[in-house]
Order: structure tokens, then sequence, then C-alpha cells
């Protein structure tokens, strides 16, 4: 099989679990393979994954081979593979625009961003990049909030001719506009803000179908999450996090039987608790009905390392675009859209998206 060249704006701790992760399966076979949903997808394994171009802006990863930056502050997941080979790919300065909130500026620097004081490049300057490199996609792991800089990172992989995986709640993939612009191309677009493989917004929407399914009214439901990480920290900053809360509430209300009233439903992103590190809680509670209009309630404790379960999503999603690149398909993968992320152009329950996802897989 050739390789699956992958770009990656942003090596953060979602990346850098990701970069781990196609080196621990490496030296796993089928049987051990815990953790993965695929072994393989058209033939593509995780090993058959190579890093190509890498963009950031903090100036601990910048000019770094990218298998030692991703082990660089503030990231701070779980190590799966803790020493790397060199990958002889440069970290390149990355595009600020958004990418960087200014209160991040009050915390300790191994806790935030350190901007790199190297030139920015321009959009030109990004796009000589990704097609020097080759690369098949590229995966946008930017904060929270940065709609402009998600928006440019977009614009280039359009004009390098890559395909460009959404991870975070900018609307790209959801936004029929954009949805449009790649299709026009031929290339391939998934999104937006990917789901983890087992965390809160699928154990939610798990439950919310439940309900519905059992003939449980309910009546009003929260979702709050607390974390260490960098992300966390960026959402501090609550005029960030507009997108991301309608995302991951849309998601939920998307398999309720009946759509709850906004004052009966609150998700999203609570606080940042340090010694937390990448280490993700969630407190899910629901209020119902049951036979007879009686009561009943459900309170839930999740808690993940957040970073590995998204890159449990992500190298399936990579691999999946790789076989739309090889067969010439554009436009949104609908069915892969719909089971690997919160806020797709369409939703379906997750039972239909892992169909129209198998689907797909077996298709091409």
């Amino acid at each position: 099989m050739s390789k699956v060249k992958i770009a990656v704006a942003g090596l953060g701790n979602c990346a850098s679990s990701l970069i781990q992760g196609i080196h621990y399966y490496a030296d796993r076979i089928p049987d051990e393979a815990v953790g993965l949903m695929h072994w393989s997808i058209g033939g593509y394994r995780p090993e058959d994954i190579q890093v190509v171009a890498a963009f950031d802006i903090d100036q601990r990863k910048v000019g770094k081979d990218v298998n030692s930056a991703i082990f660089s502050p503030p990231n701070c997941t779980k190590p799966i593979q803790p020493t790397l080979p060199p990958a002889g790919v440069t970290v390149k300065m990355g595009k600020i625009l958004d990418g960087f909130s200014e209160h991040l500026q009050g915390y300790a620097p191994e806790q935030t961003f350190v901007l790199s004081e190297e030139i920015e490049p321009d959009f030109e300057d990004v796009v000589r990049e990704l097609k020097k490199s080759q690369a098949d996609m590229l995966l946008n792991y930017l904060p929270v909030g940065s709609e402009e800089a998600v928006r440019f990172y977009a614009r280039a992989a359009l004009e390098a001719g890559t395909g460009f995986i959404n991870n975070i709640p900018v609307f790209i993939a959801s936004d029929p506009k954009w949805a449009a612009r790649f299709e026009e191309k031929g290339l391939p677009l998934i999104g937006d803000d990917v789901k983890s493989q087992l965390g809160a917004t699928i154990v939610h929407r798990a439950l919310t179908h439940l309900f519905g399914q059992r003939g449980v009214g309910l009546d009003r439901t929260y979702q709050l999450n607390t974390g260490g990480n960098t992300d966390f920290l960026n959402m501090l900053n609550r005029e960030r996090v507009v997108s991301k809360k309608k995302s991951k509430t849309e998601a939920v209300q998307a398999v309720a039987k009946s759509r709850l009233k906004e004052e009966n439903i609150h998700i999203g992103p609570s606080d940042y608790v340090a010694w937390q590190k990448d280490n993700k809680v969630c407190f899910l509670r629901m209020e119902g009905r049951l036979f007879g209009d009686v009561p009943m309630d459900l309170e839930l404790r999740l808690s993940v390392e957040d970073s590995p379960n998204s890159a449990g999503i992500v190298i399936d999603a990579v691999r999946c675009m790789k076989l739309a690149l090889d067969r010439g398909v554009g436009g949104v993968l609908e069915g892969p859209s719909a089971y690997f992320c919160k806020h797709p152009l369409r939703q379906y329950s997750d039972d239909r998206a892992w169909e129209l996802t198998e689907a797909f897989i077996n298709r091409h």
C-alpha cells in the first residue's frame, strides 16, 4: 500500500496522541489491537499513515522534528509511545490570526502557548508547503474558537488540492457553502468537531436515544465537563466556545425524541482544573418521566484521557479520506462525518451513521 500522507495544523495533545498511536500500533498484530475500530480500512493500516508537514505557533515546537515537538509543553497527555524515531519533518511556523487567545498570557508557560517570534507565513507559503510535502490531506487541530485561522487553512487545503479533516467546532463541513467549494474541487471533506471514541457526547447521545426508545420522557439534562489541558484553559474565554456549545448541544438534540427547550438543556465545557491535565471528567444528569408520569433521574460520572479518546476516531477518519482520494470522491463524506463528528452536515443516529460509514468503506 502507498503511504497516507497527512499534514497537521496544530501540534497539541490530540495530534500528539494520534502520531504516537501510529507508531504504537505498528508493533501490534490485529488480535492485540485494542482501541481500534478498524485494524485495516481498504488495506490501509495505522502504520501506513505518515506525517509529511506540520504547522504550529509555539516556540518550543517550531523548528523541531515533529516527533520531538509533540512531547513539548504545554502538551500533557499520557504517553502511548514515549520514544519515537525522528520523522524527518520540521515543524513550520503557522498562521496565528485568532488561533491564540489573549487571556492565556496570564498563566505559567508550561500550561499554555509561548508564541514563536518567527515570521508568520503568507497564504502562498502554506500552500507551497502542502504541495511540496505531497500531503493527501490536512488535519485541523487548532484551538477552539479559531474561526479565522481554520478558514485560512481550509482555503489553503483547497488551493493545494488536499482533503481537509476539521476536528474542531468551526463550521466548515457543516456549512453548505464550504461543502460546495470542496465538492467543486473534487476534494473530500470530513467534519466538524471530532466525536471522541467513548466520550461525553457519544455517551450522552446513546442515553438520550435510549430514553426515547424506551418511552421515557426526557425533561431536562446537563453535561458538565472539566479538564486541565490547554483546550480547557483556552475555553475559559467564553467568547471562544459559542460554536463548541452549539456543536455539543445539537449532537444531543439531534437524537432526542422531542427537542428540549433551551432552558432545559445545558451542555458545554465548564471549568479548567490544572492538575487534571489531559484527563477529562464529565458529570451527566438526565431527568425524565416513566410510566404514569412517575419521575426518574440518572447521574453519571465519566473519566477519560481526552486526547487518545480523540485519536481513536481520527485514525479512522484519515483512512476513510484516503479511500475517497483514491477513488476521486469529493465533497463532504456524509457517513464518516456523521459517525466521526458532533456537527456534520447531516445528523443521523449513531447506528445509522455507523451503517453509512461501513457501507462507504466496503463500497470503496
